[in-house]
């Protein structure tokens, strides 16, 4: 890890900005990615016609 913080050390502001960015996309990507797999399913349950009803959604909480 010391040796990612040197390296940064080297860069501009503009290219630390860049890099920020770029890690910033890949922990989003990362984080959202088991939502993005439940979203998935949850279209093809939808397809198939297995979904809950408004009223069986209220009388599970």
């Amino acid at each position: 890890m010391e040796e990612v913080i040197d390296i940064i050390s080297l860069l501009d502001d503009k290219d630390r900005k860049k890099l920020s960015e770029f890690a910033n996309i890949l922990i989003n990507q990362n984080k959202y990615n088991k939502l993005r797999k439940e979203i998935e399913s949850r279209r093809t349950e939808i397809k198939n016609g297995q979904f809950l009803s408004h009223e069986e959604i209220w009388r599970g909480i």
